[in-house]
């Protein structure tokens, strides 16, 4: 254990030492293979990392942030300081957390995971959410990602939620529900409205699955998604979760988007 709760010792340098077999075999599919940049295809020293430019122009969020949604502060102020919105209106969940800034600079890695099959880069977004979630996943009894609308699924061949859950679940030992939640109805693309309008679109359209309601009963409860914009999608989530009797609900998402005001 690292002072984490469930996240994994990781062991170095033990029967996998440099001559293995599989080392040898990795090092072969390197240079056969050589790994590159996530975003932009340079080459790098090892897969699933970024080259020193795209890491320089990625913002990945770090303290000082709200204690509760996450959201950035641009200066610290105060130890569980709030922002404006959770203040006035606080959300379901009790502590949401990201991994990155959703901006220009981390717009391909978000997209070209979601819609250009870029499922490579899951153990390194699964790495990650462990760093960034930490606080937590210490006390987490289950993994959830956000659902996909089966119809959405079929053309798409996956959730990206589910697979960014699944990793973290590598990294961490923490077990994952990935039909915990339902999406009754197909939703139109929530990618240019604004919170109010989500909330409308979103009201009815994800449910927890009745056949996996026991599961969730006092359980410390983790959301998994890709991109947190308003926090509707979460927040509507995280209230279904609650009434199916969860003890509580955190979030944790590999980008988000930032308010230009808190």
């Amino acid at each position: 254990m690292d002072g984490t709760g469930h996240l994994k010792h990781r062991h170095e340098g033990s029967a996998a030492g440099a001559g293995s077999p599989g080392r040898l075999a990795a090092r072969a599919m390197d240079v056969l293979f050589p790994p590159q940049c996530l975003r932009c295809r340079a080459l790098v020293e090892g897969p699933g990392s970024l080259c020193g430019d795209c890491w320089r122009e990625v913002s990945f969020v770090a303290e000082p942030y709200c204690a509760c949604c996450g959201h950035p502060f641009a200066h610290d102020v105060g130890e569980d300081a709030l922002c404006g919105a959770c203040t006035a209106q606080p959300p379901s969940y009790a502590r949401a957390r990201a991994v990155m800034v959703y901006n220009d600079a981390s717009r391909d890695l978000v997209l070209g995971f979601k819609y250009a099959d870029a499922t490579h880069a899951a153990p390194s977004y699964g790495r990650w959410l462990a760093r960034a979630g930490r606080a937590c996943l210490a006390d987490a009894d289950m993994l959830v990602p956000v659902p996909l609308h089966w119809m959405r699924l079929f053309r798409r061949r996956y959730n990206q939620a589910a697979l960014l859950a699944h990793a973290l679940a590598k990294e961490t030992g923490i077990p994952v529900s990935p039909r915990a939640l339902v999406r009754r109805r197909r939703t139109p693309p929530l990618g240019r409205l604004n919170r109010e309008a989500r909330r409308q679109r979103l009201a009815g359209a994800i449910a927890v699955n009745p056949g996996q309601a026991p599961d969730l009963k006092d359980r410390r409860v983790v959301l998994v998604d890709d991109v947190m914009t308003t926090g509707e999608t979460v927040e509507a989530c995280a209230r279904q979760v609650l009434r199916a009797g969860a003890r509580s609900v955190d979030v944790l998402s590999l980008a988000r988007a930032v308010r230009t005001e808190v």
